[in-house]
């Protein structure tokens, strides 16, 4: 196990001055999984104003015991490193915050307060490990488990029923089971029974936890822990409305179970966070909506049903109002015509114009992971492929006079002619000239080929010309064509 040296030279300088010094928590944990620690935390029986005197440069902003020490390391995982005296927690009044902090005399009375065992691991600086709780057997087995009791480490902080779903999410190893990891029982059983708790946590803090389940491989996983831990009905209860709600001849699963098969899919292809929660609350508003049962019962504005829920719960949520819009807007345009009979260029505008030309990549990936969630075999038919041609058709500069660098005004002007026939005869030829030639596009040139065309039979040339033009616009749709494989 590598310890850096900007952490090396802490653990030195605390233990040089005759204190105890530890790498403390996840960053251990890390370590024993081979993986690169996102932070870096160090315990010492030294206290804060002591700890200041080492390490001038810091800054201590809280109640814990904790001083960030700044260190000059390039690496961003190392630029602060927290130093936190030995501590003891006292009562959680309210489920969230220690009503006093004591300082513990000793690493295994601060790693006694810690929530979970594969947390509660200390690592000195000669690489022995301190592991009073067994948490490195945890590790081994994969299990996620408190340290001591469940229900009083829940009871001290209810954010951590949250945590130990998204540990077991996040942790779960690749091409393993459907999650590696799992929550020891008891420690799963009194996440059920004091579920309810989580609604003492603000917010900000339970949106963070959320991010990171729906952000890891095993997204939809996580989701579905959260809803047999008796989580979800606290935290989405639009979302677990859907469980059990049977759809139509369309569909083979019930409504949350085809929103967990879209996540599915977009973790599996590693879309961006505003997709993943998009294809999570597409359907959302399916339950509220449903009309008549059986193969025939129907759900119409689901989707702007749907939207008003998603932009409720981001809202509830806190998060920021560009996100909130975004993945709203997914959502309620999701049923997006893409039927190649009835797709039209029109049709195709319009929806650029709801949509914005940068979003379509991201509405058709959510489409792809709907119908990945209904079961459907094929990823991009060929009604996708039709819906991103005719998109990229109507949004390319159509071959048209404002290609030149030249207009009617200024035609008219040279020519001292009023408007007329002969200005659009004139741009036309100009214009099948630079289809020709692009070089030719040049104001001067553009000038002087204006004073010419201006003797010649321009009627009979501007029907040359046309063909000319509507050859050019047949042999770029045929690209795009071919691009898209649209016969």
């Amino acid at each position: 196990m590598t310890i850096p040296k900007e952490v090396n030279l802490i653990l030195e300088k605390l233990i040089g001055k005759n204190y105890e010094a530890y790498v403390v928590g996840g960053c251990v944990r890390d370590l024993l999984l081979d993986k690169k620690p996102k932070d870096w935390d160090i315990t010492t029986n030294a206290k804060p104003e002591e700890i200041k005197k080492i390490f001038p440069k810091n800054f201590y902003e809280n109640k814990f015991g904790t001083v960030t020490v700044l260190t000059n390391s390039k690496d961003e995982t190392l630029k602060e490193i927290e130093i936190t005296t030995y501590r003891k927690d006292g009562k959680y009044s309210d489920k969230r915050h220690p009503d006093e902090i004591k300082y513990a005399k000793n690493i295994e009375e601060d790693l006694a307060r810690r929530d979970f065992t594969i947390n509660a691991l200390a690592l000195s600086e000669n690489r022995e490990i301190i592991d009073p709780f067994d948490g490195q057997k945890d590790l081994k087995n994969k299990i996620i488990k408190t340290v001591g009791k469940a229900e009083e480490r829940f009871d001290e902080d209810a954010l951590r029923m949250l945590r130990a779903v998204r540990f077991a999410c996040v942790l779960s190893a690749q091409g393993g089971p459907a999650l590696g990891w799992e929550i020891e029982a008891k420690t799963f059983k009194a996440i059920q029974k004091n579920a309810g708790w989580i609604q003492a946590i603000s917010k900000e803090r339970i949106k963070d936890e959320l991010i990171k389940i729906i952000a890891s491989q095993k997204a939809a996983e996580g989701i579905d822990l959260l809803q047999k831990t008796n989580l979800l009905k606290f935290i989405l209860p639009e979302l677990e409305k859907g469980v059990g709600v049977s759809q139509n001849k369309h569909h083979i699963y019930d409504i949350y179970e085809h929103s967990l098969r879209s996540l599915k899919v977009t973790a599996e292809k590693n879309f961006a966070l505003e997709i993943r929660f998009a294809a999570l609350f597409h359907d959302i508003g399916k339950p509220e909506t449903k009309q008549g049962e059986g193969p025939d019962s129907t759900f119409y504005n689901h989707d702007y049903v749907g939207a008003k829920f998603t932009a409720r719960i981001l809202e509830r949520l806190k998060f920021p109002n560009k996100f909130i819009n975004k993945v709203v807007l997914l959502v309620r345009n999701h049923m997006f015509v893409s039927d190649p009979e009835r797709l039209t260029e029109a049709g195709a505008r319009r929806l650029i114009a709801r949509m914005g030309k940068e979003n379509i990549p991201d509405l058709i990936n959510l489409r792809i992971a709907d119908r990945l969630g209904m079961g459907r075999p094929k990823e991009k038919p060929y009604r996708l492929r039709t819906i991103e041609y005719m998109i990229e058709k109507v949004s390319k500069d159509p071959i048209s006079a404002k290609m030149l660098k030249i207009n009617g005004t200024e035609i008219m002007k040279m020519l001292k002619i009023e408007p007329g026939p002969k200005v659009g005869a004139i741009l036309d030829v100009l214009l099948a000239e630079i289809i020709e030639d692009p070089k030719k596009n040049d104001k001067k040139k553009l000038e002087k080929r204006v004073k010419e065309l201006d003797k010649e039979d321009l009627e009979k040339l501007r029907e040359l010309a046309k063909g000319k033009i509507e050859e050019k616009k047949e042999e770029e749709d045929l690209k795009i064509r071919e691009k898209h494989w649209i016969k």
